[in-house]
């Protein structure tokens, strides 16, 4: 499929002319692992939080958490040692935080065990960016 999709990218004129329908649908449909896209290891994450701006779950909404600080989101009721952790969430931070969140900021009220593989986290931390 991806020599198909690699030919018919090269098919392309810079003309201005559309490409048929189907084409188009291939060529340009993201794979489900692309930065954008909600990967499937997200879904563990989803259990608990929402991926709107303001709008939380048992844990806090995920909109804009990569970059921001620790206990960043004003809607949600953070554990006294998430407020007190002086994180920021980076990549470094991220990752080790999903692969044992009660060992980073023991206290945290985040009951989840972690993410064992690192790819995972790692398509997670790129998902994260996104929102």
């Amino acid at each position: 499929m991806l020599l198909t999709l690699a030919l018919t990218a090269c098919g392309q004129d810079d003309g201005g002319s559309e490409p048929a329908t189907a084409t188009r649908t291939q060529a340009t449909a993201p794979a489900p692992e692309e930065p954008g896209m909600r990967p499937s290891a997200f879904a563990r994450c989803a259990t608990c939080h929402q991926t709107a701006p303001g709008r939380n779950g048992i844990g806090p909404s995920l909109a804009g958490v990569y970059g921001a600080p620790a206990a960043h989101e004003p809607t949600y009721a953070y554990s006294r040692a998430m407020r007190a952790s002086g994180l920021a969430w980076d990549e470094s931070t991220l990752d080790a935080y999903l692969a044992n969140p009660r060992k980073v900021v023991p206290g945290t009220k985040m009951a989840f065990a972690g993410v064992r593989s690192a790819e995972e986290r790692a398509a997670i931390i790129e998902y994260l960016k996104t929102l």
